[in-house]
């Protein structure tokens, strides 16, 4: 029988967020000190990524040791600076004779258009999310990498919502599958459970919704340029022993979360993306961890929009 668990109930994995709240932006970092299989799937267009190609199945590194979720887009890379300083003080990573190099892979999403566009997050906001981490200070909402989250934008920034980060974790036996996930699509968000509409582009007035998909619709003409601040990025952490192939599977399949509850989804405007993490050694199936991984993500994405705060002239879906 499932059951309902905190996120940080799933042991070998350290969550850690820093944001600076004026600018509207932030990261979300994954530690595991022992090393995690991972793998990735991305299905967005515009993604900003670090280190993703350590993830292919046929790339030498089994384990990597840190996962950044940022915002900022490509200059916000540069958090996972800190979160490799960071590392390397505590002598994690891969050892090269000379020195342990951490392996750390990383995310961004688009938030630029938010707060200060040039304010990103840094070596030193990725340095101060992993000392948070060492105090467990994750939590739903305006926080992290969900600091400068909106959705809804498919008519502009001018009639978006604001979203967050959000989480959710189930246990089967010992079989323990959670996600966390950074909401900022371009699309509509829903709530999978019921097919309710609880955020996303706006109507004239402010006071309903419109549907994005209809806006799109509305003009075949091609549009240059989509990228007002997209792309939703998450991870799946799993105390299930998987190889690295297998994790990129099941990050595939926890892309059908992002489907039932944002639309559209995937756009070359996005740059989605999953990553899996494999943090214990309980034997499960592949398939039966895919389909949690797909149900997590798909709450986690709820939560994150009712955990939000209106902010940044932006209104929250706890407004509406």
């Amino acid at each position: 029988m499932k059951k309902e668990i905190s996120i940080q109930k799933i042991k070998g994995i350290r969550i850690g967020q820093a944001e600076n709240e004026a600018a509207g932006t932030g990261c979300t970092v994954f530690l595991s000190e022992n090393g995690m299989a991972a793998g990735l799937d991305v299905r967005g267009g515009g993604p900003a990524s670090r280190e993703s190609e350590l993830l292919n199945p046929l790339a030498a590194a089994q384990e990597i040791h840190g996962i950044v979720l940022a915002g900022g887009s490509a200059f916000g890379l540069g958090a996972a600076d800190g979160v490799m300083r960071y590392l390397e003080e505590r002598e994690i990573g891969f050892d090269v004779g000379v020195t342990k190099v951490p392996l750390v892979c990383q995310s961004d999403l688009f938030d630029l258009t938010v707060g200060d566009p040039h304010v990103r997050p840094d070596q030193k906001m990725g340095y101060e999310a992993c000392l948070n981490s060492e105090k467990n200070n994750y939590r739903d909402g305006n926080y992290g990498a969900g600091c400068g989250a909106t959705v809804g934008k498919a008519a502009g920034m001018d009639f978006c919502m604001k979203s967050g980060i959000g989480s959710y974790a189930l246990q089967i036996g010992e079989l323990q599958v959670g996600a966390v996930v950074a909401v900022n699509a371009l699309g509509d968000i829903y709530d999978w459970k019921n097919g309710e509409k609880i955020a996303g582009l706006l109507s004239e007035d402010k006071k309903s919704f419109r549907p994005a998909e209809e806006i799109l619709y509305a003009d075949i003409d091609k549009v240059e340029n989509k990228f007002t601040g997209n792309t939703t990025i998450g991870v799946v952490i799993t105390n299930a022993k998987f190889s690295k192939s297998a994790l990129c599977k099941i990050a595939g399949m926890a892309h059908d979360g992002y489907a039932r509850s944002i639309r559209p989804v995937h756009t070359t405007a996005d740059g989605d993306s999953i990553y899996a993490a494999s943090v214990g050694q309980v034997s499960a199936d592949q398939d039966l961890t895919g389909a949690l991984a797909a149900e997590v993500m798909s709450e986690a994405i709820v939560r994150a929009v009712k955990a939000a705060k209106s902010a940044y002239g932006f209104p929250a879906a706890e407004g509406m």
